[in-house]
């Protein structure tokens, strides 16, 4: 079974996000149950040099796209066990960042007619094409209609993942069917529609030959017009193609025992883990102490993650005794509270605006419990890399949250964490106060710490899954091989 992944960003190589964990993680996952997964990717200016060294360049040519003429270079390598392409093109990818360029739309739908373009000079002929988020969204339908009677993009079945619906990739409708080279009757006809604009994500849910996102939960919240954002009825139309497949971590790469970032490697000794919070303390310039309960937010500062319920009982918090280590940039305003707040209670605020790989790892290691009361979740990961930390998470009970953290019962000594259904914060508020109130006892945050390790928050479960999804999809393939070829 060949699969080729179709993604914006992957880890080791280019990363802003979740979204580049599970398309780092996921295919060496696949791999080790026996599939052939090959990753593509632009050939952006900030992939390291060190990896680059792996590439070699195994074709370049130009071909166009509406009336476009453009070059393209399409270079192979292996890094981590994992066979890479990169699409070259200075014009598109040689700058800072991954994002936030106004020519976006026609820099990744280059990108998705580039991928079509260089399948057959890949060496590697894919049974399926796996394509995440909206910046490769319209491959599935590049490949039904603009490349429908080439034999090779022909026989391939799609998979689209949704990693979060809020970005969908919309754009002007006149931009779109420059970029696409459609006419107004095409247009409208295709399907792509989206309020007078157009959509890219509203492509891939409906051409795609199966969907997935990244939680049970979340699958069924998109569904309903509160949580669908404005596509609710083309996923009800796709719901029975659609599965929640929650996502998993590297647990080779999140290890307290053998990660390199922290003070004191630990498994299942929270003595141990106490020597990481004492270190973290220092170095954040906290006051020093085992007792006083620490609690960690590494994320974006978005309304998305639930900081505005964080502004709102903020002192109610801070009066708990508690220490507020958190880690993340993105709004403004978010991060112009928090500034004013560190300053404000700088004896009981760490706060690091940016990302720091190593210090996240110390956060999670060194924090008693981690934050997320997060307004929606598609999955989360951070939930996921807390308890292999065994760090007890605090989670309001939307999307992947509610798949992976299950509220402790003290009658029943279940539950790996703590959670809260209202968006509201003086739930979460009452939340934390009764983490705490556990946190104080001993034996009982002991029970709550060993919960949380006995689940298996690895690929390998998602890989399952992913596999029994690709077998479905395997059939099709070899029937649409026996097609006539139309010239």
């Amino acid at each position: 079974m060949k699969v080729l992944f179709a993604a914006s960003e992957a880890v080791p190589l280019a990363k802003s996000g979740g979204l580049g964990d599970v398309t780092g993680a996921l295919p060496k996952a696949l791999n080790e149950r026996g599939a052939e997964v090959r990753v593509v990717l632009p050939k952006y200016a900030d992939i390291p040099a060190s990896f680059l060294e792996h590439f070699e360049t195994i074709h370049t040519f130009s071909f166009n796209f509406s009336w476009r003429h453009q070059y393209c270079g399409l270079l192979r390598g292996v890094v981590g066990g994992v066979t890479f392409y990169l699409i070259d093109n200075e014009q598109y990818f040689k700058r800072d960042g991954l994002y936030g360029y106004e020519d976006d739309p026609e820099r990744f739908v280059f990108f998705n007619f580039a991928i079509a373009e260089c399948l057959p000079y890949m060496d590697f002929v894919p049974d399926i094409i796996h394509c995440h988020d909206w910046q490769t969204a319209l491959l599935p339908f590049l490949l039904k209609t603009r490349y429908a009677f080439d034999p090779l993009c022909r026989s391939v079945r799609t998979v689209f993942t949704i990693h979060n619906l809020r970005y969908q990739g919309v754009f002007g409708q006149k931009l779109f069917q420059d970029l696409i080279g459609m006419d107004d009757f095409w247009f409208w006809t295709s399907g792509l529609e989206f309020h007078g604009a157009a959509n890219c994500m509203k492509a891939g849910l409906q051409y795609a030959d199966r969907l997935t996102t990244v939680s049970e939960t979340y699958a069924q919240e998109i569904q309903t017009e509160y949580w669908g954002e404005n596509l609710d009825g083309v996923i009800r139309w796709r719901a029975s193609e659609l599965q929640g497949i929650l996502n998993g971590i590297d647990t080779d790469s999140y290890d307290p025992m053998n990660d390199p970032a922290l003070d004191t490697p630990y498994r299942g000794s929270i003595s141990r883990k106490r020597k990481n919070k004492t270190a973290l303390q220092r170095e954040l310039g906290l006051p020093v102490s085992e007792s006083v309960p620490v609690v960690g937010i590494v994320t974006r500062l978005v309304e998305q993650k639930g900081i505005d319920l964080i502004d709102r009982v903020l002192g109610d918090l801070l009066d708990e005794g508690i220490q507020l280590v958190i880690l993340g940039a993105g709004d403004y305003r978010y991060e112009e509270m928090l500034r004013g707040a560190a300053k404000w209670r700088p004896e009981q605020i760490a706060l690091m605006l940016g990302y720091d790989e190593g210090l996240a790892r110390r956060i999670y290691a060194g924090s008693d419990m981690f934050l997320m009361p997060s307004w929606f979740e598609p999955c989360g990961l951070s939930q996921l890399i807390a308890l292999r930390y065994r760090t007890v998470p605090i989670v309001r009970e939307t999307g992947g949250l509610r798949d992976t953290v299950q509220s402790y019962n003290e009658y029943t000594g279940t539950g790996n964490g703590f959670t809260f259904a209202s968006y509201n914060a003086h739930d979460m508020l009452h939340t934390v106060r009764r983490a705490l109130e556990f946190y104080r006892n001993e034996e009982d945050w002991k029970t709550i710490v060993a919960n949380g390790a006995k689940e298996d928050y690895s690929w390998s479960r998602s890989a399952r899954s992913y596999m029994s999804l690709y077998s479905e999809l395997l059939p099709l393939r070899k029937e649409t091989d026996r097609w006539p070829v139309i010239s």
